[in-house]
Order: structure tokens, then sequence, then C-alpha cells
């Protein structure tokens, strides 16, 4: 067990180009901790920096309370699951979970130990006579990570590990995965650009963009109270609606009421928009015209125009409206953002 702390770690590569610019994080013992950004936001550099795969250029990362920046990576005591899993070909399933423990000198019997118990929590007992070759995508992303369980490190990173499965497995993954890590107990940091993923894993998320940290904590605090235009925006599917105020209006003169001062953006989630069937309802309202309607089954997506910009409204079941009809929309729940796209409180 560990805790992982970086304190303002920065990598600047040639040229000047800076990566990962004074990130500062704090994760707790046995607690998983979720990266997710665009591509080119720096996740990835970060976390192969914990590893030690990537020299730090400064600050600080310390895994149980010691600083790791001069160790090298087979000294941290840390287990990576790669993207692409990395398994031997040529070896079976054993050999392949067995590898590092044999390399470390471990005896035959304490290696079968840990072999065949954590081949019973994965589930992987009557595969360890196959091949990668013979197995599926889910089945190997099961091997690489047993190979990781096996060698009980104090720290788990995992990149990307769930890209190159498809959607099912991928919801069944993310499943195993948070099970397994709470069972175990293993403090974890846990790349991915996919927002639900790290939405549904993380115990804490942190949302970076552009080298920076834009807002960490609890995934459901960022999604409730986006710190900002770029957190409401990329934290959400579909994305947060964000529309302009000036003086008070939006672009087609509809009133905001009590916008605060310094407001310059309104947002409001497609799930906190409602259709008015009322005369004389209060909420802030505008006038849309519906352009699509994309039915997914126990709810309904009506992407909309209205307020001077587009808009995507969730409703629950069937829904009757049209492309070409015109709606009075209500924005039920409103955030407010600056000039910078920064959150502004009510």
């Amino acid at each position: 067990m560990a805790t992982v702390d970086l304190n303002d770690v920065r990598k600047v590569y040639s040229g000047n180009v800076e990566a990962v610019k004074g990130v500062s994080i704090a994760i707790p013992d046995g607690k998983l901790c979720v990266l997710v950004g665009p591509s080119g936001c720096g996740k990835s550099t970060l976390l192969r920096m914990i590893a030690g795969l990537e020299s730090i250029t400064s600050g600080t990362v310390a895994i149980d309370g010691k600083v790791v920046n001069a160790i090298g990576p087979a000294e941290r005591d840390i287990a990576m699951v790669f993207q692409n899993y990395a398994l031997y070909p040529h070896m079976k399933v054993y050999d392949n979970m067995a590898y590092g423990l044999r390399n470390r000198g471990m005896g035959k019997a304490e290696i079968d130990t840990r072999v065949r118990e954590t081949a019973r929590i994965l589930e992987l007992g009557t595969l360890l006579e196959r091949r990668p070759r013979e197995l599926s995508g889910g089945q190997r992303q099961r091997v690489a990570m047993g190979r990781a369980i096996v060698r009980k490190p104090k720290v788990f990173l995992f990149d990307e590990p769930l890209s190159n499965l498809d959607a099912k497995l991928r919801g069944q993954m993310r499943v195993e995965i948070k099970n397994l890590q709470r069972s175990l107990g293993v403090t974890s940091v846990y790349v991915t650009h996919d927002q639900l993923e790290a939405m549904t894993l993380a115990d804490t998320l942190v949302v970076m963009n552009a080298g920076v940290v834009e807002q960490m904590g609890d995934p459901l605090d960022i999604y409730e109270a986006p710190a900002s235009t770029f957190v409401a925006t990329f934290i959400g599917a579909p994305p947060m609606n964000l529309l302009p105020v000036r003086d008070g209006s939006l672009a087609d003169g509809t009133p905001v009421p009590h916008a605060p001062a310094g407001a310059a953006t309104l947002g409001f989630r497609p799930e906190d928009t409602a259709v008015l069937h009322e005369a004389g309802d209060r909420r802030l309202s505008l006038d849309a015209t519906v352009e699509a309607v994309e039915p997914v089954g126990a709810e309904s997506f009506l992407y909309c125009a209205g307020g001077g910009q587009k808009l995507v409204a969730r409703v629950s079941g069937r829904a009757t409206a049209q492309p070409g009809d015109r709606l009075k929309l209500a924005a039920t729940r409103v955030h407010f953002f600056d000039e910078a796209g920064r959150r502004v409180e009510t």
C-alpha cells in the first residue's frame, strides 16, 4: 500500500515544449485516481513520470512518502498495465504471469501460489495453458492485469487499458477493474480519454487540459459544478449547452434572470432542459427549433437551434417532437462562467 504525491511536476521537451505545467496531486493510500483529458493534454506523460519511464524536468514524485525522481522504474515497486497488453506471444498465460516473478528470483512454490490465486480472482484458471493468440481481447487484458497483480506492487498504473476493446467489453472490464481495485486496496493511477470511463472508475478525478489540471475532485462534484467551460463540455455526453451572455441577455434577446456580475456564458446540461407545455412558467426559457431527433431507447435527444446557438435537450421516453417543430425550452438548472471561462458562483 502507498500514497502517491506529485508536487509542482513539470516536463519540458527540447524546443521548450512544455507538456506538463506544474501539476500537484495527492493520491491517498488505496484510492483510484483517474487522469482524463483530450489527446496531448499531458496525462500519459504524467503517468510515465510516475512510472519512471519519463524524466522529470522539475518538481517531485513521491511514492509512500519517498521521492523517487532519481530511482529507476524497477525499484519503484509499481506495476503498469498497457493499452496493447504487452504479452509475450510465445509464452502460455501461466508463464506470462510468472515471468516477472522468476526474474526477481522468487521460489517456484511461491510463484505457483501467486499465479494460481491471481488466476482464480480473474477467472483465468482454465486459460493458464493457452497462448495469447488463443484468447479474446478481454481475456488478454485480464492476463495483463494478472501479471501486474502477482507482483503485489505498491501502486498500479493503467495506461488506457480498455481502448482496444469493443463497447460491450469496455463496460464489463470497467466493472471488473473497479471491483478488483477495491478488493485489493492498491493505490492506482488510471489514464483515459473516455469521460464515461473516468466518471465510473474514479475515486478522485483529475481533468487535464494543455498540461495543467483544470479541476480535481469527486467525479459527481465535478459533473455538477464544473470549474470551467472546458470541464463543462468535456465531462458529460452530450456536453453542456453554452450560450453567450451580454448585459443580462442571450444573443437573441432572451433575458437571463439572476445573471451574476461578470457572467459571460450561461450553461445548462441537456438533462436540465425541459419542454414547456404551460404558459406562465417562470423558469429561464427560450424559443427553439428542432433540427434533429435522436432516440436512444429510454430517452431521446432533441438537437435544436435556440438562444442564438445550437442546443441539446434530453427528454425521457420516445420524443413526440419532429424536425422543424417550434418549442419553448426551459433550463431548470444553470451555471455561469466569466470571460476567461472560469465558473462564477451564484
